[in-house]
């Protein structure tokens, strides 16, 4: 492990193996460098890039700093491009999608881009977020509830109930608990595009470089919808579906998808 310090003085863990162009990868909610689908990821990259897996500020190693905006997480990700070198190219999934598509927005050292399903709901396939769910989960983690906050997300997000019933069972639990107080983090980015309203090209005009959007064939049609607006909002999008796949995309189907990308010349 080593750290890179933020603009504001923030300490953020990171980890880097592989050899070749600078890869930077972004967690979703709950997930870290240790945790989650990213370092599996990162298992089947190194033999093409030099890859970047960090814990986002409020979990594992890193540290925190108050008040949180999301102009800081976009601001340890530039911290992060800085020591990695220009270019470097970035992938996000979930909440870390759509994180990284506002950091590309900034940084322009960021050559291009990959995200896979940033959980946007633009129509009327599924409820969007009330307008106190935010709020809410807030509140449970300023009063000391994580677990409780846990289970809220993962009911908005529509885990089958019988898994959030389990779930405290299981030695996962720790690990969700101990991520939870930065949930609100990831519901800040995200839920100006969890009402049910279409995207604007005007609000992606200024991620200008080339950028392949994704997302599984087995997902729920708000989620396809949201994704393939997305692509169509951008200014130099491609969309593709990966059969089979849903919000937990496999590691070994999304890393072929990646290293083509990042790899193949414009």
């Amino acid at each position: 492990m080593s750290t890179v310090r933020s603009a504001d003085g923030t300490t953020i863990a990171y980890t880097r193996a592989g050899q070749g162009p600078p890869l930077i990868l972004v967690d979703g909610a709950l997930c870290s460098r240790s945790f989650g689908p990213m370092p599996k990821l990162a298992e089947q990259l190194t033999a093409h890039f030099t890859v970047y897996t960090y814990d986002r500020r409020g979990r594992g190693d890193s540290g925190d700093t108050a008040p949180y905006a999301p102009d800081r997480e976009i601001e340890d990700i530039e911290a992060l491009v800085a020591l990695a070198g220009d270019p470097v190219y970035l992938h996000g999934t979930s909440s870390g999608a759509a994180l990284a598509m506002e950091a590309a927005k900034h940084i322009r050292s960021i050559a291009k881009l990959v995200v896979y399903e940033p959980p946007f709901i633009v129509d009327d396939t599924r409820t969007p977020m009330p307008d106190d769910w935010l709020p809410r989960l807030e509140g449970l983690v300023a009063d000391g509830r994580p677990g409780d906050a846990v289970k809220m997300f993962m009911r908005f997000v529509g885990t089958p109930a019988i898994f959030t019933a389990v779930m405290p069972f299981t030695p996962v639990w720790g690990k969700l608990k101990a991520a939870a107080p930065t949930l609100p983090y990831d519901l800040t980015i995200v839920h100006e595009h969890q009402r049910g309203k279409p995207l604007t090209a005007e609000e992606w005009a200024a991620v200008k470089v080339p950028t392949l959007v994704a997302a599984g064939g087995k997902s729920p049609a708000w989620m396809a919808n949201g994704t393939r607006a997305l692509a169509g909002a951008l200014p130099d999008a491609t969309y593709r579906t990966l059969p089979g796949q849903n919000h937990m995309v496999k590691a070994q189907v999304i890393a072929p998808v990646l290293t083509e990308f990042f790899t193949t010349q414009d």
